[in-house]
């Protein structure tokens, strides 16, 4: 409750001392002590008092079926925590599996013996490719010069460009009679 250590009482006591006096100091230790195991002894009766009113209600019976209420068992969790549990210890390496039966172990051994089968085959194609001769590589030719590039490329000739059509006369505009100004205004 408090922290108080021994060095913290032992200045108590000595301001006690001095303050109270070595006469009465004893007389006042004595007070403090019985007025200690009085605020104990009545914690201690709220406490009973506490559980007693507990126990009548029913709230300890409540939290302990809400307890069973909510269980991992009871809710399938625990099933959840099997199954984690294997799946963290799960090596591949070491697979154990059921026992098969005929069908199966022959469906594994032909499996096997077809990857066996064509392990060998690469084995003897990379063997192959080791056995014979690297093709040399072909001289290549040298650069051209670069006058000599733009010389070898003919010269592109340009599209003659069409002259546009001027654009026909709007022959509707020109039918139309204009609006005639009416009497009085300009």
């Amino acid at each position: 409750m408090f922290d108080i250590g021994w060095s913290e009482l032992l200045l108590i006591g000595v301001v006690a001392l001095i303050v109270v006096g070595p006469k009465d100091l004893p007389g006042m230790f004595r007070t403090l002590g019985r007025f200690t195991a009085k605020a104990r002894a009545m914690g201690r009766e709220f406490q009973r008092a506490m559980d007693d009113a507990a126990k009548e209600s029913g709230v300890k019976e409540t939290a302990g079926e809400l307890k069973a209420m909510t269980s991992k068992k009871n809710l399938g969790l625990d099933a959840l925590d099997k199954a984690a549990a294997k799946f963290e210890k799960w090596d591949p390496a070491k697979s154990t599996s059921a026992p098969k039966g005929p069908a199966t172990q022959a469906l594994a051994d032909k499996k096997a013996a077809e990857a066996a089968e064509r392990k060998a085959k690469l084995a003897e194609s990379q063997a192959a490719k080791a056995a014979e001769p690297a093709p040399e590589p072909a001289a290549k030719p040298a650069p051209a010069k670069p006058a000599a590039k733009a010389a070898a490329k003919p010269a592109a000739a340009k599209k003659p460009t069409t002259a546009k059509k001027p654009a026909a006369p709007n022959k509707t505009a020109a039918a139309k009679p204009k609006p005639r100004a009416k009497k009085g205004e300009a």
